[in-house]
């Protein structure tokens, strides 16, 4: 793990400076840095995947733990920095590449690296980083409905990701996130972080955030994919009542036309409104539009 000053003569022998367009705030305390990969509890069958690697500090103390660590860093500066740093670790390949292919799902180098490390290695595949603000919801949201599904994730991200990460029913924050999120798995906040732990300093506060998948939810899930679009559909008209988003619904959810009556079957009064669903409401939903 790398202090602030081994950060910033790292940059400085490689003439760059960090770019806040890119998210670029180093997690530069060591004692939270211990403390994010402790909480992850990896194991040596493990397959991990760090985002927004850097110049390799948090890498190299995962490395330690794994049986792979597949990083990605989009920054060919800093790439080129972690590549140099971990020359000699061999259970690290860093990738230069955008995270996200069209701003939605994971890019195809990092999906097909995971797929091979994940023949090799029996154990979890872990999302672990200190990931960058701008992407940090849809790498999430990819890592949970898939097709390349994590095991467990322990991050640090911006703290209104957070919020809504583990925002219950109802509140202002609750929305897609923590309703995948908590359908899935089980998702928690470690700690909230102040500016002052990263460098440069961010405007905003961030947390350290667990989440751990947990089969017996998803087994509920009939379909994810359609599941998520559900949810995304119904979420994305919040303020309408719910037998008004079933009429948008028609049109782009498939098959799935029989909406007064998987609302009758759920017990759920069409005049409420989506905010006030449950992550399990949302489950009966799909379990009712697959029935028959």
């Amino acid at each position: 793990m790398q202090t602030k000053q081994q950060i910033q003569q790292l940059l400085a022998e490689a003439g760059a400076l960090p770019n806040r367009r890119l998210g670029q705030h180093f997690l530069i305390d060591l004692n939270l840095m211990r403390l994010l990969v402790e909480t992850a509890q990896i194991e040596s069958s493990d397959v991990v995947l760090e985002v927004g690697c850097g110049t390799g500090s948090l890498t190299e103390a995962l490395a330690q733990q794994a049986g792979k660590v597949i990083a990605v860093e989009l920054d060919r500066i800093l790439c080129t920095i972690a590549q140099t740093q971990l020359a000699k670790t061999e259970n690290v390949e860093i990738i230069n590449t955008d995270i996200l292919e069209k701003k939605r799902t994971l890019s195809s180098p990092v999906t097909e690296a995971i797929e091979l490390a994940r023949k090799e290695y029996s154990g979890r595949l872990l999302l672990v980083a200190n990931l960058p603000y701008n992407v940090a919801s849809p790498v999430i949201l990819n890592l949970v409905t898939g097709p390349t599904v994590a095991d467990a994730m322990c991050v640090t991200v911006q703290r209104q990701v957070a919020e809504r990460m583990t925002a219950v029913t109802g509140s202002s924050e609750y929305g897609k996130l923590s309703i995948l999120l908590t359908a899935t798995g089980d998702v928690k906040t470690i700690r909230v972080l102040k500016p002052t732990v990263f460098w440069p300093q961010p405007q905003v506060d961030s947390a350290m955030i667990t989440f751990a998948r947990q089969n017996e939810k998803v087994a509920r899930i009939k379909n994810i994919q359609l599941f998520s679009q559900t949810v995304n559909l119904f979420m994305g008209h919040r303020r309408k009542m719910l037998k008004a988003c079933a009429r948008l619904a028609h049109a782009r959810l498939g098959n799935v036309d029989n909406w007064p009556a998987i609302f009758e079957q759920c017990s759920i009064d069409p005049t409420q409104r989506p905010q006030q669903l449950s992550p399990e409401d949302y489950i009966d939903m799909d379990s009712a539009s697959h029935a028959g």
